[in-house]
This record gives structure tokens, C-alpha cells and sequence, in this order.
């Protein structure tokens, strides 16, 4: 009966709100409540707080827009009269209805995000087998010892834990390539990847054929592993020793839970972020879809599969028969059809792995196209609104996660439909300056305060704007070739860790250039024919300013394509690690505050650095202190590059030369052995950018940004360097075997039983042949940029410094 009553309370309230939202009112009385509506909501912001203020607060923000929703369906399309007037002016109207759509399907998705509290960890004897896989194509030896021996340590049983490596790099297929080359290649990665994975305690896994790419590579791991739960990396998502801890306790707890995803958190910046400088300062694009949307999402059984840092079940898998792979995005297509099955969904708002985005402008773009075409297949090949075993609120959540990617076309839409009346005088949009601002004024700013109010923390004001724009000049040709043949599009792997060694003009700058053009000619016409053409109206001056706002947002994407160079050879993580460092014979206590792949910054007593020392690289050794529970890891041999004295303490910059397999092991524990110092890191940027800043921000960005790229323009080309021939090997340290690089293991390089025992790298058994090393970078890639480095670093000490953040730090002992 109360349920009854309930219902009938919720209907009669929303069609009485309905029938007052239709009556007609003047511009003046619609503006009147536009600005009480907007104070109501300024005053909730400011002075309330709680699930009924946000409701609320959404609520009058909602009662605007659909009031300019119903003002702009009828009383502001051009007369049929004027077919192309009226063909134009319904082409812009769908798109801001898409629009209205988005915005309304995300608040009621995002209306109360869930937060999720850290499940009990059953006892080790109840903790279920874990199988890894970690699907590998085309990346770096390096890249993936480094994800392997996090894995490989991560806190678990380890007769509970195997780890795989996937390797479609080496198949059978690329092998046997018809090209001699291309084979030899294949063969060589095969051998090297078999010996790192026997020094590591991995299993190596590779096919006979390269079919239906990552999902037929996920599914191969599927047919040889056998454990209860499987556990997705990418090659370049490297887990922290906490992820199974934090996450795997979810399945004890719901035996129908087939998915425990957690956010995908970058220690590089993408394309935009490092262009535009904003890497350190801004949260990052992703961050509002993983601390935000996917916790919307998982409160109404919605949080998906995102392909990698994600634990699945595996006998859901096998009732779904494995990953799907009709789409290319395998991730979402499998948890839309374990959904559909009645399975469930946890998401975990943990950051507990750390991973690479593409560097540059180009890869980026072509990361996007897959995503964008594979949702698309998705919703054409297997429409939610028709899956059966969906609940309502299921559909509407993956609907809005596929109808999200249609952005392209309406971002385009808004960029050059001001430009028909400014050239050629079409009538798309009929209203007078006073409804203009009564309206469409108001609409702009309430929907503004809705999403600033929602992801003001993870997302500044029209930063949303500058990436759909950036990325809807490709996209769109990639709506339109799935659309065409929703069967057609292929699985194209990421590019990760371009080289980016100079400033430059991206090669995809051209169509961003003649955009910027035109709507500065666009501009120009409109300011001229306002102010010296009789006749025209004030409706000129509101379609220039529309424009004007649209050159704003080209400008600023002319910034993002030019190309700044990437000051970090391999991007780098602050932490927060007691260890010791030795050089020349003596021994200080030190704090390690920030680690790569190839160097770290440590903090200690000056007085421990003799006279002179750092003007010469000088070899030493970094032990650090395991953290609770993890075993300890063997000392990282270093090279001191450089020093940087404050007082009585130093900043000494140590590179690592030479890495073994076995070193990985010891810098993976270093560099991913606290989660933390990734939440600490994000929680640093999140800093709520209000609307009138954030503004400013967007608007200096889109003045000075063409600028620079027109600067990029003209830079000469940097000339190759001539080549040198081959590196020679590096010397052995006392003691070691001299160094092979990824020698093979077996004399036979065909794909090894992947059941065969591997040797545990955390036992005490040395490897008595010598361990393999991964490649080094030349000894003069090395040291360039090591003193770009130290400036940095010291920039963020620097910070650090002016916000106390070091006044209860010990000061490191001498020994």
C-alpha cells in the first residue's frame, strides 16, 4: 500500500510539473525565475550539503533546462516555408536535443554515486586461485619485465597466484611471416620473452594464429589456466603489491559476481595534459569517468568491464564461453553479456595500478577511434533497449555509455552552424536578443552549474568542450564507417612511448588549422557586418559571440597540437620509501621521493657527500625497506648523475644502468609497492576549478595557444644524427656474469607446455647461468636530460617545501 501511495505521489508531482513547465510566460517573467532558480542553487551549493540538497539542487538546474527544451521545440525552428532554413535549423535542434539527452541520462546515472567500503579478506586457506594474464602484441621487454614483477609480488599466496604472459607477438603465424624479417623478429621476441618469463617464475603463452586479437589472445590463456579467478593487465598497467588484497575479498560476498574493476590511473600525461601543461595541476580527462561515472554506474549494476585491471570469474566466463569478440572492444561487449545473465557487477574507486597513455596526438586520436567504433558495434549488433535479461535502469546505463561516443557530430554541428547565417545569412535559430538571453543565456549557464557541480572536482569548466572537439574531427569518420558496415572495423593496438625529443608541429594539425581559420574569418564577417551593414540585427551579435567562443576552443586545440617534447624519458611516480644508499664504500639513510624505470630522486644529510661528489657519475647500490609483509628485495645497483644541495640536506638524482631481470624485482617493489603514493598523487590535482576561473583558464588557453603552435610552425627540423653502428655490450659489475641480451633459455625457440614448473624468483636460489638483462637505453641517451631531471625534481620539492608538507620529516643519518 505505502509502495502504492509512493508511486502515485512521484506521478501526480511530475505531471503537475509537467503542465506548469508548458505555460507560456514572457522573456521577462522566464528570466525572472531562470535567475531565482540559479541563486536557489548557488545558495544550496554554498551553505548545504547531502544526498536532499544534491537532489534538489539537480532538480531546479533540470526544471530550467527542460523549460528551454520546450521554448526551443516551439517557438524557435525557422518556417517550413524555407526548406533550407528549416532543414539546417531541425539539424541543429537534434543536436542540442543529444545533448539534453547526455545530460540527463548522466544526472540520473551520477544522481548519487555509490562508494563502495573494502571487503574482509577470507582466510588465505578460503582465498581462491588466481590465474594473471597479461596480453602482450608489440611492447617493450622492458615495459613488460617491469608489470611481470609486480605482478609476480602483488600480496597473495603464491602457490595461489600464477602469472601469464600472452604473447601474440610471437604466434605462429608472425613466425612463419612471409617476409624473412618480420619472421626473424617474431622467433627472437618468442626466445626473449621465454627466458624472461623462466627468470620471473611466469608462464609464456603464445597461439598458433593471430585471431580476433586481444579477446582471442584472453581467450587462448582461458583454455591453458585454471584457477577461480582471472585477473586482466595490460602490458603497460603495472599492478600495485595491494591489488588482490583490496579487491578479491568482493567475490567471497555475492556468488553471482562476475566483475571487480578497478580505475585505470597514468603516470604519463596525454597529449593534451602535456601540451597544455596541465598534467600536475588538472585531473586527468580519465578521471572523471573513473571516480565519478563507474561508480554511477555501479549503483545500479551498470560498472563495466574496462579491459584491463579487472578480476573476473571464471566460471561466469565459461558460461558466457569466454570473452566476446564480435566487437573490438572485448571489454564491454563481455560485461554487457554477463550483465544480460543475471551476473553482477563491484567497482572499486582504488587506484591500484599505474599505467602509460598514448604520447602522442596521433596515437591518441587512433586509441579513441577504437574505442568510439567498437561502442558503436556494440549498439548496433546488440542494442541494449532489446537485450533480453537487462533491467530497465541496466539499458539506460550501457545505453548512455554507447550513445556517448554519437559527441562528434553535434560537437561539429555547434562548431560551424553559426557560421550559415555569419556567410550566408540562413535563419536556423529565430529568436529575439531578449528570449536569446532569457533562455538560451540561462540554459548555457545552469547546465554549466550542473556538470561543475557534479564533476567539479574531477573535470574544469570546458574542458569536456576542448577534448570532444579535438578528438570529433576524426571521430566522426569513424561513426560513419561503423554505421556503414558495423562488421568491418579491426583491432589496432596503442602506440605507447613515442619518442617525442623536439618541439613540433603534430602531423594531424592541418584540419585544426583550417578550422581556426575559418572561424576567424567567421568572426571578422560578423563584427563587420554588425557595426557597418544596415539591417542587421542584434541576432548577428549573439551568433558572433557564439563563434568567437568556437575560436576560443579551436585555439586552444591548436595548443594541443603542437607537440612539446616529453622531458621524461619514462614517466615517473612520487613516493614516499625509507632505504640506504651506498657510495664509495659508505652508507646513509635515505628517502626515496620520486622513481622511474630508469632513475630516482633521493633525499639526504649533505654532509654525507664528500666534496666534489656527483660532478662524475659514481656507482652505489639503493637498498630499500620492504613494505608490511613483503619479502626484501636484493639492492638496486645505481649511478649517482647528480646533485642538488639545500642547506643541510641534498637532493641527489641516481640513475639505474644496466637493469638484470632480477633488478625489476627489486625496482618494481620499490616504485609499486604502496598504492597510496598513486592516490596521494591524484588527490593532489583534484582541486575544484569554479566556473569563473575555470573560464578564464579556457579563454587565455585559446588566445595565446595559436600562438605557440604558429611558432612550431616554423621551427627548423632537427637533423638525424649520423649513425654510429652497434652499441657495445655493457661492462659486467664485479662478481657478475657478463651480460647477454635475453639469451635464449632453450635451444629450441618453439612455444614451451605452458604447464611446465617455472623457477620462483623470490626464492633464495641464484640463477646460476647469470640473469638476463633487459636492453639498456645507450649510455648517452642516458645521461641526456638528467639535469632536466633534477629541475624537475626540484620543482617538486620545491612545492613540496612551501606547503609544509616536510616539517615532520626525520633528517636521514650518516654512517
Amino acid at each position: 500500500m505505502r509502495i502504492g501511495v509512493r508511486w502515485l505521489t512521484w506521478i501526480v508531482a511530475t505531471v503537475s510539473g509537467l503542465v506548469l513547465l508548458g505555460q507560456p510566460v514572457a522573456a521577462q517573467n522566464q528570466l525572472a525565475m531562470s535567475l531565482a532558480a540559479m541563486l536557489a542553487m548557488i545558495v544550496l551549493w554554498v551553505f548545504f550539503d547531502g544526498p536532499r540538497a544534491r537532489f534538489v539542487f539537480l532538480a531546479l538546474g533540470s526544471l530550467v533546462v527542460l523549460r528551454y527544451v520546450l521554448w526551443r521545440v516551439t517557438n524557435t525552428l525557422p518556417s517550413p516555408g524555407d526548406p533550407v532554413g528549416f532543414g539546417f535549423g531541425l539539424v541543429l535542434l537534434l543536436g542540442e536535443l543529444y545533448c539534453v539527452f547526455i545530460l540527463f541520462v548522466s544526472l540520473i546515472i551520477n544522481a548519487d554515486p555509490l562508494k563502495r567500503p573494502a571487503p574482509a579478506l577470507p582466510p588465505a586457506a578460503e582465498l581462491p586461485e588466481v590465474d594473471v594474464f597479461v596480453p602482450t602484441y608489440n611492447e617493450d621487454e622492458g615495459i613488460l619485465a617491469m608489470t611481470l614483477a609486480a605482478a609476480r609480488q602483488m600480496d597473495y599466496p603464491a602457490d595461489k597466484l600464477i602469472v601469464w604472459l600472452l604473447d601474440d607477438g610471437g604466434t605462429d603465424q608472425k613466425c612463419a611471416d612471409a617476409d624473412p624479417a618480420k619472421a626473424a623478429a617474431a622467433r627472437q621476441r618468442r626466445i626473449d620473452l621465454q627466458r624472461l618469463c623462466g627468470d620471473l617464475g611466469c608462464h609464456y603463452l603464445t597461439r598458433e594464429r593471430n585471431e580476433h586479437a586481444k579477446a582471442g589472445n584472453l581467450n587462448n590463456g582461458l583454455a591453458h589456466a585454471r584457477g577461480d579467478v582471472v585477473v586482466v593487465f595490460d602490458a603497460d598497467h603495472v599492478p600495485f603489491r595491494a591489488f588482490l588484497t583490496e579487491t578479491i575479498g568482493h567475490f567471497a560476498q555475492d556468488p553471482r559476481l562476475f566483475l571487480v574493476q578497478t580505475p585505470h590511473a597514468f603516470l604519463n600525461p596525454d597529449p593534451i595534459e602535456r601540451n597544455l601543461r596541465t598534467f600536475d595541476r588538472m585531473p586527468s580527462e580519465n578521471e572523471m569517468f573513473y571516480s565519478v561515472t563507474q561508480r554511477g554506474l555501479d549503483k545500479w549494476n551498470g560498472s563495466f568491464f574496462c579491459g584491463s585491471a579487472a578480476l573476473l570469474r571464471r566460471t561466469a566466463l565459461d558460461e558466457a564461453g569466454g570473452f566476446s569478440g564480435i566487437t573490438i572492444t572485448e571489454d564491454c561487449e563481455t560485461a554487457f553479456e554477463l550483465h544480460s545473465r543475471g551476473w553482477t557487477s563491484v567497482y572499486v574507486d582504488t587506484p591500484l595500478i599505474a599505467g602509460l597513455q598514448p604520447d602522442t596526438l596521433t596515437d591518441f586520436i587512433g586509441q579513441r577511434s577504437r574505442w568510439c567504433q567498437g561502442m558503436f558495434q556494440i549498439m548496433i549488433l546488440k542494442n541494449p533497449l532489446f537485450q533480453k535479461g537487462l533491467k530497465p535502469i541496466q539499458k539506460v546505463a550501457y545505453l548512455s555509455s554507447m550513445t556517448f561516443w554519437f559527441f562528434p557530430v553535434p560537437r561539429l554541428i555547434f562548431m560551424f552552424a553559426p557560421l550559415l547565417h555569419i556567410f550566408f545569412d540562413l535563419k536556423i535559430f529565430v529568436a529575439s536578443v531578449d528570449e536569446s538571453i532569457a533562455y538560451t543565456a540561462t540554459y548555457i549557464v545552469i547546465n554549466l552549474m550542473l556538470q561543475n557541480y557534479v564533476y567539479g572536482k574531477f573535470r574544469w569548466p570546458f574542458v569536456s568542450e576542448l577534448y570532444e572537439y579535438i578528438q570529433g574531427l576524426f571521430l566522426a569518420k569513424a561513426i560513419v564507417s561503423v554505421a556503414i558496415s558495423p562488421r568491418k572495423p579491426t583491432f589496432n593496438v596503442t602506440n605507447k612511448g613515442a619518442t617525442l625529443d623536439h618541439d613540433h608541429l603534430s602531423a594531424l594539425a592541418g584540419p585544426f588549422v583550417a578550422v581556426y581559420l575559418l572561424l576567424l574569418a567567421g568572426c571578422g564577417v560578423a563584427a563587420y557586418r554588425y557595426l557597418f551593414e544596415p539591417g542587421v540585427t542584434n541576432l548577428m551579435l549573439v551568433v558572433g559571440l557564439w563563434t568567437f567562443f568556437n575560436l576560443i576552443t579551436a585555439g586552444a586545440a591548436l595548443g594541443v597540437c603542437a607537440e612539446r617534447k616529453v622531458t621524461e624519458r619514462t614517466p615517473s611516480l612520487p613516493i614516499d620509501r625509507q632505504g640506504a644508499l651506498t657510495l664509495g664504500g659508505r652508507v646513509t639513510d635515505v628517502t626515496v621521493e620520486r622513481v622511474s624505470a630508469e632513475a630516482c630522486t633521493v633525499r639526504l644529510n649533505a654532509a654525507f657527500l664528500a666534496p666534489g661528489m656527483g660532478l662524475t657519475p659514481l656507482p652505489g647500490n639503493l637498498s630499500v625497506v620492504p613494505v608490511a609483509g613483503a619479502r626484501a628485495a636484493g639492492p638496486l645497483p645505481v649511478t649517482l648523475l647528480g646533485v642538488e644541495r639545500t642547506r643541510d640536506e641534498a637532493v641527489c638524482h641516481l640513475g639505474f644502468p644496466n637493469l638484470t631481470t632480477q633488478d625489476y624485482v627489486a625496482l618494481s617493489s620499490l616504485m609499486y609497492g604502496e598504492a597510496e603514493a598513486m592516490r596521494r598523487f591524484q588527490l593532489r590535482r583534484r582541486r575544484h576549478k569554479d566556473l569563473f576561473t575555470g573560464t578564464l583558464q579556457f579563454v587565455w588557453w585559446g588566445l595565446v595557444e595559436p600562438v605557440r603552435a604558429l611558432r612550431y610552425a616554423f621551427l627548423p627540423k632537427p637533423v638525424p644524427a649520423p649513425a654510429t653502428g652497434e652499441r657495445p655490450a655493457a661492462p659486467a659489475r664485479p662478481g657478475e656474469t657478463p651480460r647477454l641480451a635475453f639469451a635464449p633459455s632453450r635451444p629450441d625457440p618453439t612455444r614451451p607446455d605452458p604447464t611446465r614448473p617455472d623457477p620462483d624468483p623470490f626464492g633464495p636460489a641464484p640463477n646460476p647461468a647469470g640473469p638476463a638483462s633487459i636492453r639498456p637505453a645507450p649510455a648517452a641517451a642516458q645521461d641526456e636530460g638528467a639535469g632536466e631531471w633534477v629541475r624537475l625534481m626540484l620543482e617538486f620539492e620545491n612545492e613540496r617545501r612551501l606547503s609544509g608538507g616536510r616539517a615532520d620529516r626525520r633528517r636521514p643519518a650518516v654512517s
